[in-house]
């Protein structure tokens, strides 16, 4: 059990940095706002993003927010980067670059299935999903 703890913590913290963090500290930079009309998206769009972002990776977070937020939290972060992974294949073509959010989507998916690991109840030695 510990284990499966530290895999989950490590996993969302660097969710929580790359996710939530980074955005917020950088959203309103130049390169960010060049990135964003780089692939062809609005200046408002990437404000938005970054709100959905932060929020999304505080749910992720933080231990109090229900379970159904929660997934939710995970599906949004889970569409925005393959959504990114897609827009950067579409004006850049298939690079590196495109594949650095499926990389930090793997680590969203690490942090998913340690969380459901730790939620699931246990009785007699056996996981219980009632």
């Amino acid at each position: 059990m510990k284990k499966n703890k530290i895999i989950f913590w490590v996993a969302t913290s660097i969710i929580f940095i790359w996710e939530g963090v980074m955005p917020a500290l950088t959203s309103q930079t130049e390169l960010a706002k060049q990135g964003i009309s780089h692939l062809g998206y609005p200046e408002y769009f990437g404000v938005m993003l970054t709100v959905y972002k932060v929020l999304g990776a505080l749910a992720v977070m933080l231990p109090m927010v229900p379970a159904r937020i929660k997934e939710w939290a995970y599906a949004g972060l889970s569409f925005n980067l393959i959504s990114a992974f897609i827009s950067y294949c579409a004006v850049d073509g298939f690079s590196g670059a495109a594949l650095f959010p499926l990389f930090i989507l793997a680590i969203l998916m690490v942090s998913y299935v340690y969380y459901n690991k730790l939620k699931a109840p246990v009785t007699n030695g056996k996981v219980s999903f009632a």
